[in-house]
């Protein structure tokens, strides 16, 4: 089986490729070959083949899927920072581009599999409660999470018209991205520990008290893959599922980033307000209930602190 990973150079996406390729086998069949597809600029993962292209070429996206058997991870997407300022590239790239993806797999003809990666961002509104499960309404308040929920409704349909066997995972935010900063609003959460770590100082762009729900790395990975292999069956006609997230504060971050991080020379963490950024981050969800994942047997993250020792194992050098 071919494995096709959009988005598969950003970090996400080397994860799931690094999880796959050690795997060997997902639902049941051998792995032939993990393809990532993605834009200039990232880095490959040794023993995937990367591919560069635009999503939103729909015959660049069709040849992916060139092969007997496929399965799809589409991770591709403009962020919600970026996607706040750029409006009509956010809806080429998530929207086009989703559709440019599923009507690939409905081409092939085989019925493949599709994990699509929403995001808690489709949630919104004054009317979200305190916490949001998987059938909580979306009123999303971002161009992002309009795009992410427009394209879960889309994987639902061409499921129920059997053009693809699709599921939808809503990711809290993801920690810790390594590297250069993005383009994501939530792109402090994974800052706020890399830089320090760093020997760099770190204006945090939110106050200490700003709550969201995170996942680590190493989950996500984990739980796509589990995703991709659940019985169609127990997901029923709705195929979104919230991926389990921890509820913490931006305050309880820089603790556990002292906690962990022992003797080593960290960066300084200063206050510097983004009101932009601040406004969008308030009209994410602030606690996410999974219990649909949970009873999957999707994985868990047992606090920050084993995220943050996951990443230091994972990205030290």
């Amino acid at each position: 089986m071919r494995v096709v990973v959009t988005g598969g150079l950003g970090f996400i996406g080397r994860a799931l490729a690094r999880r796959l390729l050690d795997r060997g086998r997902l639902a049941g069949r051998d792995i032939s070959e993990v393809v990532l597809f993605d834009r200039p600029g990232g880095e490959g993962v040794e023993g995937a083949r990367t591919v560069l292209g635009d999503i939103c070429d729909p015959g660049q996206v069709a040849a992916l899927l060139d092969a007997e058997e496929v399965c799809v991870f589409h991770l591709a997407s403009v962020l919600s920072g970026q996607g706040e300022r750029e409006f009509e590239l956010a809806l080429r790239v998530n929207l086009d581009g989703g559709r440019n993806v599923l009507e690939a797999c409905r081409a092939h003809g085989s019925r493949p599999g599709l994990v699509f990666t929403s995001t808690l961002a489709a949630f919104g509104g004054a009317a979200m409660p305190e916490t949001v499960g998987d059938t909580t309404k979306q009123t999303p308040e971002t161009t992002y999470g309009t795009t992410k929920a427009a394209c879960e409704l889309l994987v639902n349909d061409y499921t129920r018209k059997g053009f693809v066997d699709g599921r939808t995972a809503r990711l809290p935010t993801a920690i810790i991205r390594p590297g250069a900063p993005n383009q994501a609003a939530s792109s402090f959460a994974s800052a706020v520990f890399r830089e320090p770590l760093a020997g760099r100082d770190y204006a945090l762009p939110v106050g200490l008290d700003t709550r969201l729900p995170v996942i680590g790395e190493r989950t996500v990975a984990e739980g796509l893959i589990l995703l991709a292999e659940a019985d169609g069956a127990a997901l029923g006609h709705d195929r979104a599922v919230n991926l389990p997230g921890i509820s913490v504060t931006v305050g309880e971050m820089v603790e556990s980033l002292r906690r962990v991080a022992g003797d080593r020379r960290l960066g300084a963490v200063e206050l510097e307000p983004d009101a932009g950024i601040e406004s969008i981050v308030a009209t994410w969800p602030k606690w996410v209930s999974a219990d649909r994942a949970l009873a999957l047997g999707l994985p868990g993250d047992e606090g920050l602190d084993s995220i943050l020792r996951a990443h230091i194992e994972d990205h030290a050098a």
